[in-house]
């Protein structure tokens, strides 16, 4: 993969993102329940409108966090219009990332990225950040499209993940997707 800027889904597009269709396929209950528990803290990087976040946001609990991270405003402003005047505004705090950080010193216990490693210019920066930002025993969930991202660069995120000292823990079945459950290889 080049180090130049991929292709960052645009906010016109936001609809495709978070509707009934995508909730039958990839419903984030089922994808992420079983990494989700009371009171976590969840880093939601590329949220878009909000489809993994708002749902996350009921997880986590009321004494659990979203962190709804995003490049594009546009998209944070979709995801707020959803939770203004709800409980949910209290659980989900809304962070736009700068082009190449996400920008964050809040520790998280489990990362999402879902759809949007592809996208980024620097894959190992990425890693080197998110490392940073991970509570001991934190974990990172990755799921990537296969109509984006082949097999052989699926494989090289990978690698940029191992150099950047994360190993991978588990390969989740998620319908239409690639992923993989991270650990820092310094955690227990």
């Amino acid at each position: 993969m080049s180090t130049t800027h991929q292709h960052v889904c645009p906010v016109e597009n936001a609809g495709s993102l978070d509707n009934r269709i995508r909730t039958w396929v990839q419903n984030p209950q089922k994808i992420l329940g079983p990494y989700l528990k009371e009171g976590m803290t969840v880093l939601d990087i590329g949220c878009g409108p909000g489809f993994f976040s708002i749902p996350m946001a009921h997880m986590v609990g009321k004494s659990g966090r979203v962190i709804a991270a995003d490049l594009q405003d546009g998209m944070l402003r979709k995801l707020r219009d959803k939770i203004q005047g709800t409980d949910l505004e209290k659980r989900i705090t809304l962070h736009q990332c700068e082009e190449q950080r996400i920008g964050l010193s809040e520790k998280v216990d489990l990362l999402v990225a879902f759809y949007m490693i592809h996208e980024l210019p620097d894959i190992e920066g990425f890693f080197h950040e998110v490392s940073s930002i991970l509570k001991p025993n934190g974990r990172v969930f990755i799921a990537e499209p296969p109509f984006h991202v082949s097999k052989t660069a699926f494989e090289a995120t990978l690698r940029k993940a191992r150099n950047a000292g994360f190993i991978p823990v588990e390969q989740p079945k998620v319908l239409l997707s690639k992923t993989v459950l991270l650990k820092r290889t310094i955690d227990s």
